[in-house]
């Protein structure tokens, strides 16, 4: 992943075994990780279980929340993928009844957005 890209708050996709060395100690008994992206400092990893969001905060990155959904908890989402011009795809996701997206991120062209849509869709749509 382009440092430019990456400054501009786009993800790349991150090796499972980089995932599975750094966040393994939050995932379940049967759980695994599937699939994951990074941005700056932030990461954000699919499992066969649901969608885990690393948010790295503060200036040293020290404190760091994980927000968590189930899949049965996601009511829709939208790929969409990169034109000729654009230098990222997004991803948008509404949890439950939500008007407007929860979760919104955007990926470089590194990131084959067809993938990404692939796990959601088996798991949301079973």
């Amino acid at each position: 992943m382009g440092l430019f890209s990456s400054l501009l708050g786009n993800a790349g996709a991150v090796s499972k075994q980089d995932l599975e060395n750094d966040y393994s100690q939050l995932l379940t008994e049967n759980e695994a990780i599937e699939i994951g992206f990074k941005l700056v400092r932030d990461t954000f990893i699919f499992t066969n279980k649901r969608l885990i969001l690393v948010d790295k905060q503060g200036l040293t990155g020290r404190k760091v929340e994980y927000f968590s959904v189930g899949y049965k908890s996601i009511s829709r989402f939208n790929v969409e993928t990169a034109g000729s011009f654009d230098l990222e795809a997004e991803l948008k996701i509404w949890i439950s009844s939500e008007q407007q997206p929860s979760i919104t991120k955007k990926f470089n062209k590194s990131v084959n957005v067809y993938d990404v849509q692939k796990v959601l869709a088996q798991h949301v749509l079973g």
